[in-house]
């Protein structure tokens, strides 16, 4: 289910479109910042130049492979058949798409229609994580993270040489607010670049740590991020089934490139759940 890039960016507006903007701009500076590190500051003591490449590549390749299948894969109702005979086993009504919608499946207003087992509206990227575009969702949050780690570890040296005089008030000013520094004109454009850079890395790296760990608990708990706010877990099927339904039965090799086909083995519209949701039985009266 992916949608052409035209058809993809004809319903993108403004707003949609200055986060992504945004995002893609950081990462290209992220990147350039990466190789002017490695290309003219590195010192003989660290890895030659030939190790690092792959790595860089691999990073690069999963990223940017990862993002582009995500906001080329629509999660929506859009082209999916919805069987009217199951309607009222656990179908609602949206009254916007005036459509019914399975479980699990809710309406965006940013993206102005529903998405199969939605988990949120990704702000950065301008795209709805669902049911079909999961996987390419949580593989750019691992590889964006070790990417982020490995810029972070490359700016230490950056840290250590605007610390050389010590931890003084100008130095923490410097690093938590290097904007600051540059209008009052206590820093060079050279040292804010850098003391930029070098936040933006760690901030980064810590954005994405936290939401990695997220999803990598609900993807083990089986839940969406709605569902764990509602603290509902009838769909856990236990971590192995739980990466299988979300990422595809090459669960296991999907890290390694975001090409590898991994088939899901639902269909997006009937999940399987833990125990059937019955009634709870009238407790004998005891006379």
């Amino acid at each position: 289910m992916r949608a052409g890039w035209g058809g993809r960016w004809q319903r993108l507006d403004a707003a949609l479109c200055l986060p992504l903007c945004v995002t893609v701009a950081l990462m290209g500076a992220v990147c350039i910042e990466v190789l002017c590190l490695l290309l003219w500051a590195a010192e003989p003591t660290q890895l030659p130049l030939a190790l690092h490449l792959p790595l860089l590549l691999f990073l690069l390749a999963n990223v940017l492979g990862n993002m582009g299948l995500f906001l080329t894969t629509n999660p929506s109702i859009k082209g999916v058949m919805l069987s009217e005979g199951a309607v009222g086993q656990g179908w609602e009504y949206c009254y916007t798409c005036q459509s019914h919608v399975p479980p699990r499946c809710h309406h965006c207003y940013t993206c102005n229609v529903c998405m199969l087992r939605r988990d949120h509206h990704c702000v950065l990227l301008g795209q709805c994580v669902g049911y079909h575009n999961y996987r390419y969702f949580l593989c750019l949050l691992l590889h964006g993270w070790v990417a982020l780690l490995y810029a972070s570890l490359l700016n230490a040296d950056i840290f250590m040489a605007l610390l050389h005089e010590g931890v003084t008030l100008h130095s923490i000013v410097l690093l938590l607010m290097p904007w600051l520094m540059l209008l009052m004109g206590q820093v060079s454009t050279s040292t804010f670049v850098c003391a930029f850079m070098a936040d933006t890395c760690v901030v980064s790296f810590l954005f994405c740590s936290g939401f990695l760990f997220l999803h990598v608990l609900l993807i083990l708990r089986g839940q969406t991020t709605r569902e764990w706010f509602g603290e509902s877990r009838c769909y856990d099927l236990g971590w192995r089934r739980n990466l299988q339904e979300a990422l595809g039965d090459r669960w296991h090799l999907v890290w390694l490139c975001p090409l590898l086909a991994s088939p899901l083995p639902g269909n997006g519209v009937a999940f399987e759940s833990r125990a059937p949701h019955t009634e709870p039985s009238a407790k004998p009266v005891i006379f």
